[in-house]
Parts: C-alpha cells; sequence; structure tokens
C-alpha cells in the first residue's frame, strides 16, 4: 500500500482491538482525542471504521476519506466531522450519525441500518440501496437515490436534478424545492399517515414535516430492464505451439516445476504453487491430503490458511470474519464499476487492515482493461493482478497476450516484481500452463470440472515435466517467448508469435522480439 494510507491501516487495525475490548467491558470507543482529553482530530484516513460488529459504540473526531463507516454490521457510529465519498455504503445494520457534511455516493447499495446526516449530501446519495433509512438534514445534490430499489430516504433541504432515476422500488421524501423526477419516478404529496411514520425520527433532529413534503416513487414507465452480455473465451490456445530448445532433458533429469508467489518486500514464506494453476471454488471443504491438501486456491468463503480469499460486492459483509485466516486477498475490481481509484483503494485498505503486513494482495480485472489494472496494481502496491479473459465479445487467447505483454512492459509489472496470472473459464491442460508461463504470466487462474481435482491435477502435473523434458527446461521459469509459435497466419497476425516454419515474428511485431 501507498505511505499515505500507513495511518489509515493502523487505525484500523487499533480499532479492531479496542472493539473488542469495549465490547467485552460494555464501553464506547472515542478516536480522535488524546489519554487527557485534548484534540487530535482524524484528517482525511480512508478505508476506515468499517465493519462495526453488532453492540459497537464508535466515537470519532475528525474529517474522514472514502469508504469511511461503510458496512456497518449493527455497531453504533458517530462523526463529529466531514466525511468524502462512498461513507457508509453497504450499511447492513446499526445506525450511523454525522454532525456535518458528506460527499457523493452516501448509503452507497446500502440494504439496513440508519443513517442521519446533520448536514448536506453530495450527488447519488443512496444510489442502488436496497433497504435501511436516510435522513439528510440539509440539502442533497443530483441523483438522490437512483437506482434503488427498496429503503427510504428522507431530504429536509433541497435536492439536485434527476432525483431518484432509474429507482426499482422504495421511498424518497423531500421537504425542499424538488425538480422534476428522473424517467420512471411518480411524484406526489405526503400523506398523514407518512408524517406520522417520520416523526420520531425527526423529533430528535428538532425538525417536522409538513404536507408541502413531496414523495418520489418508482412508477416503472419508461424504465427497461438490460441484460448484460454473458463474458466468455471464444478460442484458447489451441492455435499456439510449443517449441522446444535445441536439446531435451533426460528422462531421469530433475525437474523443478513450483511457483513462489511471495508479496513483494515481504519476509513471508510465500504462496507455493505446486503447477501453475489456482483452482477456482467456493470453498476447499474436503482439500486436506494429497495434492490438494498442498495446492492454493481462490475461494469465496472458508479459506485455509494457503488459499486467497476473493472479495467482491456479494461477500464484503461476511469476509472480515475469515480474512485473517487466508494467505491473503483478491479484490475483483470489476465487481464494483463506476468506482474511482480513491475508493477502489478505500475498499482495500478495509480488508488489508485485517490482514497480515505479509500476506498476498492482489486485483482481479477484465482484459478489456487491463491497462486500468495494472495501473491500480502499480499505483496501490498491490502484489499482482489477475486479468480475467473473458470478456462481452468474446476473447480469443492469441490476442489477449500481445495486449497483456504490452501493458505489463507499459507499467514495469516484472521490475518491481509483481505477479500476473490469467483468468479463463475452463480447467488448463499442462500445454495451456506452459504457453501461459512462456508469454510472461506466472500460471492460471481456473475452475476445475471435477468437484475433487485431485486425479486430474495428477496428470496436469504428470504432462507438465513431460513436457518440460521435451522442451529442454529443467525449471519452469526458463520457459520463454522462443518456445511459443502460431500454427496459422491469422494466430501469427494478432499474437506476434513467429509463424510455425519461420525463424522470426511477423513484421508488424519485430519490434517486440
Amino acid at each position: 500500500m501507498r505511505a499515505f494510507t500507513d495511518d489509515s491501516v493502523k487505525l484500523n487495525r487499533d480499532l479492531q482491538r479496542y472493539v473488542e475490548r469495549a465490547l467485552e467491558e460494555g464501553r464506547p470507543i472515542k478516536i480522535g482525542w488524546g489519554q487527557a482529553g485534548d484534540e487530535k482530530p482524524k484528517n482525511g484516513e480512508i478505508g476506515v471504521i468499517t465493519h462495526l460488529p453488532e453492540g459497537a459504540r464508535v466515537q470519532c473526531l475528525g474529517d474522514l476519506g472514502e469508504f469511511s463507516g461503510s458496512a456497518n454490521l449493527g455497531g453504533t457510529f458517530t462523526l463529529l466531522g466531514n466525511a468524502s465519498t462512498m461513507f457508509a455504503a453497504y450499511h447492513s445494520s446499526g445506525r450511523t450519525i454525522v454532525e456535518k457534511s458528506v460527499g457523493d455516493k452516501l448509503g452507497f447499495k446500502m440494504n439496513g441500518g440508519e443513517v442521519t446526516i446533520q448536514g448536506s449530501v453530495g450527488d447519488d446519495a443512496g444510489a442502488g440501496m436496497t433497504g435501511g433509512i436516510i435522513l439528510v438534514k440539509g440539502h442533497a445534490g443530483s441523483g438522490l437515490g437512483s437506482g434503488m430499489a427498496g429503503g427510504e430516504i428522507l431530504v429536509m433541504g433541497s435536492v439536485g436534478s434527476n432525483p431518484g432515476i432509474g429507482m426499482r422500488g422504495g421511498k424518497i421524501v423531500v421537504s425542499g424545492s424538488c425538480p422534476p423526477p428522473g424517467t420512471g419516478v411518480s411524484m406526489r404529496t405526503i400523506t398523514k399517515s407518512e408524517i406520522a411514520e417520520f416523526s420520531d425520527k425527526l423529533d430528535v433532529l428538532g425538525m417536522a414535516l409538513t404536507e408541502d413534503a413531496l414523495v418520489l416513487e418508482a412508477s416503472n414507465n419508461g424504465i427497461t430492464d438490460s441484460e448484460a452480455p454473458e463474458p466468455h473465451i471464444s478460442e484458447g490456445f489451441e492455435k499456439i505451439a510449443l517449441v522446444p530448445n535445441e536439446d531435451a532433458l533426460e528422462e531421469n533429469s530433475s525437474l523443478d516445476h513450483f511457483t513462489l508467489v511471495i508479496q513483494g518486500n515481504s519476509e513471508s514464506e510465500g504462496m507455493l504453487l505446486q503447477i501453475p494453476w489456482i483452482v477456482e471454488c467456493e470453498r476447499t471443504s474436503g482439500w486436506e491430503s494429497g495434492i490438494l491438501g498442498k495446492s492454493p486456491a481462490l475461494v469465496r468463503s472458508r479459506p485455509r490458511e494457503i488459499d486467497l480469499l476473493l472479495v467482491d460486492e456479494n461477500n464484503l459483509h461476511g469476509v472480515v470474519s475469515e480474512v485473517q485466516n487466508s494467505a491473503g486477498v483478491v479484490l475483483d475490481t470489476t465487481s464494483f464499476p463506476g468506482l474511482n481509484d480513491a475508493e477502489i483503494e478505500g475498499i482495500l485498505v478495509s480488508l488489508v487492515s485485517r490482514i497480515s503486513s505479509e500476506s498476498l494482495v492482489l486485483l482481479k480485472g477484465s482484459i478489456s482493461r487491463v491497462e486500468s489494472l495494472f495501473r491500480l496494481v502499480t499505483e496501490l502496491e498491490a502484489g499482482g493482478a489477475i486479468v480475467d479473459c473473458a470478456s462481452a465479445g468474446g476473447t480469443r487467447m492469441a490476442a489477449a497476450l500481445p495486449r497483456i505483454g504490452l501493458a505489463t512492459k507499459a507499467m514495469k509489472i516484472r521490475e518491481t516484481g509483481k505477479f500476473v496470472f490469467l483468468g479463463v473459464d475452463q480447467q488448463p491442460e499442462a500445454k495451456d500452463l506452459l504457453v501461459a508461463l512462456a508469454s510472461g504470466c506466472n500460471g492460471i487462474v481456473a475452475p476445475s470440472s471435477e468437484k475433487k481435482p485431485e486425479e486430474y491435477m495428477e496428470i496436469v502435473g504428470n504432462r507438465l515435466r513431460g513436457w518440460m523434458r521435451e522442451i529442454g527446461i529443467d525449471r519452469i521459469e526458463r520457459i520463454g517467448r522462443r518456445n511459443l509459435c502460431a500454427i496459422d497466419y491469422d494466430t501469427a497476425a494478432i499474437s506476434g508469435l513467429r509463424l510455425m516454419g519461420y525463424d522470426r515474428p511477423l513484421p508488424m511485431w519485430l519490434e517486440l522480439g
């Protein structure tokens, strides 16, 4: 992670210890004050005070950065200051209060609990929310409640353009001025029963609704559902051939086919891959012995100490109780579309603060945006990336390799000791693993079609060793681009590999060597 995020990580790690002790003793936690009660306000920390457990009570003095106070699981959090974007995002339960103002995307995709803002909020407050309630004493920007499917938003001041646009459910109440709502939204005056419904919550703020307030609800007119195309790989490595070196190896020669993955500048033992394939699965139940017992996997729950834990929108709430038991985390950036770099970093800080400093941290992203993915990996000082090679239009792996290679070179991924894995949608053959390594990647992440892939992994391992002897490499990392060629002209043109029977690549790729 970058140096300026160290304070954020430290604050979160300290907070976890404080919360455990405070819950046992039944007392609140105060952050931003010295032991003598002198004020030491926080200033811009990101991804902090997230995933508060039920019963926790935290008060913080200062201004916080992106993704703070998010994913509340039932605690009470009071911020005596301002907050930046994504504050209280993915709020699940409990209560969150801010004395001053908040930036964009307040309560983004929250599904429960209560969020109260004494000041004003930026754009897209409550966007995508499915439950809970947001109370705003001041004003709100544009896109209020955009795409919401449930829950309630109450704004006592004025709101910006397109309130409620794309909403599928829920309710928005505006006491101040309100422009015409967005497409698919109806507007009406508030009822007496609704005024009574909100009165208890507004009494503590010293405010009350009048019959002039407006209510926005989904009308389902003019809004049509959209279905995203299914990403897929249309062509694998079948048109790329492996080319042996001048001499093959003897049958009894020793072979090193292991891959060691270590976070840069870490003193840990790292993650050791028996073969360069990380199996992606829900969990590794039953993987206690044999090659499976030694093989790290990418899982969504119940990780072993050698497994990586995949984190996306769907399991963001639950992973905090499991992430510390894993070898590291993989943040799926494609699951958080539209977030800026600082917001992604805020999510990452929240996760990193719950694992060892020696744990591996990878970002997962799409081949269609691989340049942006590698830039994030570099700027956020992650350990590397998993490039999901499936794309909406169908990916040809021969075309994906040079794009990944050029992005790797541009961002100096190899020079900085970072790792790149190819994410594919089918279990790989031994040849696929070698093609991935020869193209400059560190291996493949893919599911297995077997419930227990031990037998297949043994077969792949045997074939891998057979290929290594045939190619003439005693260490798997010694395979390179020289050991690859294209079977036909079309594959040579899109991959930059030399055509089978030719000594060099086609003219347009000569600069790649």
